[in-house]
């Protein structure tokens, strides 16, 4: 499978709390070899970001340690 093929059938989701209502949100969705990718939920037509499994780790690190609150 391309990598192109992997990411327009990739399970993507949306996080519960963004609601639907159409506001700032990315989707994440799980990859081949604990890759991520992550996408702009407004328009799904530009490229996605991908992950490594350990690039992936190390933000979900820094996210509940506060690292990126302003």
């Amino acid at each position: 499978m391309t990598p192109e093929q992997e990411l327009a059938t990739a399970a993507w989701r949306k996080a519960t709390a963004s609601g639907g209502t159409g506001g700032n949100c990315v989707e994440v969705a799980p990859l081949t070899g604990g890759r991520v990718a992550v996408r702009d939920s407004k328009d799904r037509s530009r490229h996605a970001l991908v992950f490594t499994e350990a690039e992936w780790a190390a933000f979900r690190d820094g996210m509940s340690k506060g690292e990126f609150d302003f």
